[in-house]
């Protein structure tokens, strides 16, 4: 099946002190979306960035915003980072009761919706939702900070959600957020996955356009 690949930096592993340039910089270098990881100290053990940075962000870039809530309660801010600019969300399967009603509400609300699940979390239940999402999200790592190694048992749940939608005929995006760096994307795309999230393996290289132009050749391999 020709898949439509994606490379999402996430700025978490970008310099803040001049973040404004580090968006710029992988937008030119061809970056498909900008990802946000929100974090709570709660859900997550970590705090992170929030409305009003993804706000400061929306202003200067076309590039697709992607917020990825790693927080509880994730129903009461669908609609702030919908209107600071957020194009998609996606929210924990860990936190939410009722999966069908939190992606109709980020559908009301005009943003792509998606379902993220942890790595000890068995797919099962992301799985029976999938008809209702745009896109379901693997963590490869154990969310909560940035600059971890990519979780390899990821490779088999990646393989087991594809297959599973493919079967079913679902066009989902699958994205993957985790220690992915050029060396590994190939066989993470072999697994299934279309949409890459990288932190430090692409702003802790000193070429942006040459690594996400590498990631994407290896993805596409």
């Amino acid at each position: 099946m020709t898949r439509n690949y994606k490379i999402a930096p996430s700025i978490l592993s970008a310099d803040f002190a001049r973040l404004g340039d580090e968006i710029r910089r992988v937008e030119a270098a061809g970056a498909d979306l900008i990802h946000f990881d929100v974090m709570d100290g709660h859900f997550v053990p970590n705090l992170s960035i929030g409305i009003p940075v993804l706000k400061s962000v929306r202003a200067i870039t076309r590039l697709p915003l992607d917020a990825h809530l790693m927080i509880e309660h994730p129903e009461r801010y669908l609609k702030p980072f919908v209107e600071a600019g957020a194009d998609s969300l996606s929210v924990h399967v860990e936190v939410c009761a009722d999966l069908p009603a939190v992606a109709a509400a980020i559908h009301a609300l005009g943003a792509r919706a998606a379902i993220a699940i942890n790595p000890e979390t068995p797919p099962d239940r992301v799985l029976a939702a999938a008809p209702h999402f745009d896109m379901i999200l693997v963590m490869s790592v154990h969310p909560g900070f940035g600059g971890q190694s990519f979780i390899p048992d990821s490779l088999a749940r990646l393989r087991l959600i594809r297959a599973d939608l493919d079967r079913r005929g679902l066009a989902l995006d699958l994205q993957v957020d985790g220690g992915i760096k050029a060396d590994n994307i190939a066989e993470v795309a072999r697994a299934g996955a279309n949409v890459f999230v990288s932190g430090s393996g692409i702003f802790g290289h000193p070429d942006y356009a040459a690594i996400i132009r590498r990631m994407r050749q290896q993805a596409t391999a």
